[in-house]
Formats: structure tokens, sequence, C-alpha cells
């Protein structure tokens, strides 16, 4: 389990607890929260835990006799280790951007399941996370609501059957406010989702639609389909997870209530579906499902993001990367809500697309994107929309 501590991560936790002696947990690794994380390894007594740094092992370590069998790792090479225990046979990877990409190579490559939710992994290297499922003989299972949804539709339907895969969004917070409105939003506002509990980056995304966009070039890498026959539909609601339009012209959709902890029981039995008493979505008190189109002009990371899907190469990284400091500026108050997409478009038009990238190069990519976002943001602050002092 990469990324325990985080919100989906303490969302599979709680399905674990659900499920009994169904599964067992084998490793826990978490990051900031070394509380909680310390609190998790007490109650699951897992064979590892890893921690991002050496102040984190020595704090574990002085809890040790609570968890006397339990090893403590560090850092990247840390994850690796506990992804390739060979008595795990599923990897949950719910770690925060990029951090569990190498991990996610680790565990393809020994023919592992792969429950994945952190979307920006298969953003910035889809294509080397497919070759390496397929040559390890692995299965990518997909956590997001979303893409749980459209992996559920395709069961049992033949290779060419996709015509469109359509993505629902919530809108987010915003959905009815004018341009000049969302000038005016703080971290606080944007930090209101009104469907869905989640991270506090991933809630931002939500309310940017940059979320979506980044879902976009998640499902080119999960379902091997193209950026175009990808659509984005507004649906506020979230009843209606996704859809899948096939050749035919028929339409399937996934519906349930706005509760992470079904597509994560989903992906820990998958094949298998077990009763564990989640809420129930009755249509009868429900209400209309409605859908609208999204608004591009109000919203333009979807465009960022088609953009980067079209480019490929290493701009998905870039953007990916750039969305990362620029969130995490906006949750200081350094800039403004609109500036995120702002610092985002203006660090991708520094960077020369490279075709197909290897691991390094990603790698490699991702750290100049953030330092040049970063440079972007400290640079530009007078350039951008006042942040509002609260």
């Amino acid at each position: 389990m990469l990324g325990s501590t985080g919100s989906v991560g303490t969302q599979v936790l709680d399905v674990v607890e659900r499920l009994g002696k169904r599964v067992r947990v084998r490793s826990l690794s978490g990051a900031g929260n070394i509380e909680l994380l310390t609190e998790q390894t007490v109650r699951w007594q897992p064979r590892a835990v890893v921690t991002r740094d050496a102040e984190g092992a020595q704090i574990l370590k002085a809890r040790n006799r609570e968890f006397p069998n339990t090893q403590i790792l560090v850092g990247e090479e840390g994850l690796c280790e506990a992804a390739s225990d060979p008595e795990t046979d599923t990897l949950v990877v719910a770690v925060q951007g990029f951090a569990g990409l190498r991990p996610t190579l680790a565990a393809a490559a020994l023919g592992k399941n792969i429950a994945i939710a952190s979307k920006e992994v298969l953003v910035v290297a889809g294509s080397l996370v497919r070759k390496a499922v397929q040559k390890g003989n692995a299965r990518l299972i997909p956590i997001d609501s979303e893409h749980s949804a459209i992996f559920q539709c395709l069961i049992g339907e033949p290779e060419g059957s996709i015509e469109a895969l359509i993505l629902t969004a919530s809108g987010g917070p915003f959905a009815q406010l004018t341009t000049e409105e969302m000038a005016n939003i703080t971290p606080a506002m944007a930090l209101d989702h009104p469907t869905w509990k989640m991270g506090r980056k991933i809630t931002v995304d939500s309310a940017t639609l940059m979320n979506k966009g980044l879902e976009i070039l998640e499902a080119e890498a999960l379902f091997g389909v193209k950026a175009s026959q990808v659509k984005v539909v507004v649906h506020p609601k979230s009843i209606v997870h996704s859809l899948v339009r096939l050749v035919d012209g028929s339409v399937k959709a996934q519906l349930g209530l706005p509760d992470m902890r079904l597509p994560i029981q989903y992906a820990l039995l998958f094949p298998e579906r077990m009763n564990t008493d989640l809420p129930r979505l009755d249509l009868l008190v429900s209400g209309p499902l409605e859908f609208f189109p999204p608004d591009a002009e109000r919203f333009p990371a979807l465009r960022l993001a088609r953009e980067a899907a079209d480019e490929g190469g290493v701009m998905p990284a870039v953007m990916s990367a750039a969305d990362d400091v620029a969130v995490e500026a906006f949750l200081k108050e350094e800039i403004g809500f609109l500036d995120i997409v702002r610092v985002v478009e203006k660090t991708m038009t520094h960077f020369d697309n490279i075709r197909n990238p290897d691991l390094d190069c990603i790698v490699e990519t991702d750290k100049r994107a953030r330092a040049q976002a970063t440079h972007i943001v400290e640079e530009g602050r007078r350039l951008f929309t006042p942040v509002m002092a609260r």
C-alpha cells in the first residue's frame, strides 16, 4: 500500500477493515504524516513500512517494539523493495504525483496486480507503464471512480469495440462562476468540493478541471485509446461515474453513490464482488441525472491537457509537474486561482518536446519542469491576479 496516509490510502484501509480476513496488509508507506503512519503500522503489523526520510524512520524505530516484526524502509528504494515483495500479489499505488512510478514499474515486471490511484504515474509515463505491464503479464486496475467505471463497462467487450470513452466531471464548486468571479477564489473555497471527499491537490485540480484533463491522458494509458476518443461531460450529481460508447452505438454506464470505497473494493478483489454493506444508490431519490458540456474558455486546463496528449513525448510530464507546483503555490496564497493554469501553460512553452523518452529522460524533465514552474511563480507573481489577503 503506497500512500497509506493520504485520502485514498485511508479509504483503502477502511475497505480492508470491512473485508476482514479476505485481504492482508503486507506493507505500508506514507510521506508527511508520520504520526498516522505509525498508528497504521501498530494497527496492521505489516511486514514492512516505508517512510520518506531518515527522520521519519527514526520516529518509527522509537516505537518499533509495538511492531517488532516490521522492517522499516526509507525513500524510493524502500518503495521499490516493498512493491517487489514476492508474497504480495496486489500493489496499491496511491502516492501523490511522480513518486509511485518506479515502484509501479517494479511491480509490473513481476506480474503483480496493480491497483492504481496515482494518475500522474500514467500521465507522465503511460507508454512505459503499459509496456512493463504487458511484458510482465501484470494487471493494471484503476481506482479512480471514472476509470473504474470504464474498466467495469469494458468487461466482456472484444478488442476494437470502443468508439468513445465519456468521462463525467462534477464541474467542481465553481461551475456557475464567471471568469471575473473566479479571480477572487481562495484556497478554502477551492477545497470545498460539492460531492467528493479527496486530498487537497486533487480537489483543487477538480476545481480547475485539470483533474479531468489528467484523466484524459490516464484513459489513453489504461485503455489504449487516442485522446480524441475521450470525451468529457459535466454531471453535477456524480452518480454516473463514466460511460463507454461502443462502435455499434450502444452506450454502457456505471452508476453509484460518490464513494471511493466502491471502486477501491472492486480493484482489491477483482474479479470478485463482495457485500461489505457500503451505501446503496436509490434512483428514486437521487433526482434527475443531468449532463452539460464543459466550458473550455472558463476552464482552459482541458485544452492544455489535450494539447499535451496530442504532443505526447515529455509534454504530459511537463504539464503534470508544473501543475503540482502551481497548485501548491495557490494553496500557499502565493498566486491566484486563475494563475494555476497560466503557470502551467507558460511552463509548457519553455520546453521542446522529446519523443519516446526513457525513464531517465522523464525523471529529468520532471525536475526541470518543476524548477521552471517555480521560477515562473516567483518572478511572475506581480503579473498574475492579485492574491487577496484573508
